[in-house]
């Protein structure tokens, strides 16, 4: 009902789904139009309509609204929605939207910001974390924790695009190098060479990667000044 059989594209999406069929936790890094998050939603809606996992939940830190979203309006659905909207996105391309919001009524999928994983554990669950390089240490090491019985854990994010305030770790950056060798642990770095969207995406990073801002831009031709000012009582245009 709904569904799209989901094939990987390139080697790199290959790697990355075979690490999300034998390991717990699976790190992906990579730039935007990887199908990190896509890839990772694919294969918890699958396991769900095997029923083999009971949940999905989808997390993502709100770090624009400082992670508390209470300065803004409206109720819960309203103020989460725009950090949310990729995760939605995915799911919509995978799913009718009636399935979605019949799932979503019944808890069977659950969206919500990082903050408000504190405090839960998660079984028989896939959770998946997008734009995990906007984690802090502390907030990266509360998600992880999250982990019940029968769960996995799918954490996406590009190192190359993180907003935290300067100096900052990201705690994707750093979970990465401290569970490297854990058994269990899939850590698995796409790149431009992996990016499925239109062709423009990878043209567009080729020209961002390794380069400075340009700080002037020249927006057309010149307008050379008179060599001699005009006559007393003329103007300009005249």
């Amino acid at each position: 009902e709904g569904s799209r059989l989901v094939r990987p594209r390139t080697a790199g999406q290959t790697r990355y789904l075979q690490a999300l069929r034998e390991n717990e936790l699976v790190f992906c890094v990579g730039p935007a139009g990887t199908g990190k998050t896509y890839l990772a939603v694919a294969m918890a809606v699958s396991a769900l309509r095997r029923g083999s996992i009971k949940k999905i939940v989808l997390v993502r830190p709100a770090v624009e609204a400082g992670e508390h979203l209470g300065f803004l309006p409206g109720d819960l659905e309203a103020k989460i929605n725009p950090y949310l909207r990729p995760l939605l996105d995915a799911l919509h391309d995978l799913m009718d939207y009636d399935q979605i919001r019949r799932y979503m009524g019944s808890d069977l999928i659950e969206i919500a910001p990082l903050a408000y994983m504190r405090g839960r554990t998660l079984n028989d669950a896939v959770i998946i974390l997008d734009e995990g390089q906007n984690t802090t240490v502390p907030q990266m090491k509360m998600f992880l924790t999250r982990m019940g019985q029968n769960a996995r854990i799918v954490v996406t994010g590009d190192v190359t695009q993180v907003d935290l305030p300067l100096a900052t770790v990201s705690g994707l950056a750093d979970a990465v190098e401290r569970l490297r060798d854990v058994p269990g642990v899939g850590i698995v770095s796409l790149d431009k060479s992996d990016i499925v969207r239109h062709p423009l995406v990878q043209a567009i990073v080729n020209a961002y990667e390794g380069t400075e801002p340009v700080k002037e831009v020249g927006v057309g031709p010149e307008i050379a000044e008179p060599d001699h000012p005009p006559p007393t009582g003329a103007t300009a245009s005249e």
